[in-house]
């Protein structure tokens, strides 16, 4: 042997979605070496493999990923740049229900849009918008304002412009390559999401919890 150490890097995401009852380490992480039959053998390594059949999320440690990875050839060490615990999702292939994923869609935009038209129409109701246009438009004019005015109608225009402009994004289009609040919100739900469960899994038995 020439004693020559084949380092290996492995990058593990916080959390991956999986079909398969095998789970494999390409799967679940990102792997680099500068051989290409080890880097190979790597990714293929099983990492778990699901018995259920229900949609679960599964907790796991990096080390049990460097153990088996160092199974496999003698001179392989491996290097974690990535999380220390990671999770699993595993969801059961389904076929897919489109008419159903649309009608969810659907509901979704209703909700969001009367929703978000109530609070516009509370907003402007306890700031009395309306009076303070007519006040306005007295002030410029020196008349009185008869029933809706240019004010209202540039008021409703740009309170669309606004929102389009604050959320970045309109149907499929970007006004920017700057990720929309929106996907930053969710973002930060998904992070907390995935450290209440890394959490949850590291007090099951020891009996904390919130009280």
């Amino acid at each position: 042997m020439s004693g020559k150490t084949n380092t290996v890097y492995l990058n593990l995401s916080e959390i991956t979605e999986v079909h398969g009852k095998d789970v494999l380490v390409k799967d679940v992480a990102k792997i680099y070496c500068s051989d290409t039959n080890i880097k190979n053998k790597c990714e293929c390594v099983k990492v778990k493999h699901i018995t259920g059949e229900k949609c679960a999320c599964y907790v796991e440690s990096a080390l049990d990923v460097i153990e088996k990875l160092e199974a496999v050839d003698p001179s392989v060490s491996v290097t974690n740049i990535g999380k220390v615990e990671y999770i699993i999702d595993y969801q059961p292939p389904m076929r897919p229900h489109y008419l159903w994923q649309w009608a969810k869609t659907a509901f979704v935009c209703v909700v969001c849009f009367c929703g978000a038209a109530f609070a516009i129409m509370t907003f402007n109701n306890d700031a009395n918008v309306r009076d303070v246009f007519q006040e306005l438009y007295r002030l410029v004019t020196g008349e009185e304002a008869q029933g809706t005015t240019v004010l209202e109608l540039t008021y409703s225009i740009g309170l669309a412009l606004g929102i389009t402009v604050f959320f970045n994004h309109f149907a499929k289009w970007k006004l920017s390559t700057d990720p929309t609040p929106l996907e930053v919100e969710m973002r930060l739900y998904e992070d907390n999401i995935s450290k209440t469960l890394i959490q949850n899994d590291g007090r099951k038995e020891q009996g904390i919890d919130v009280r």
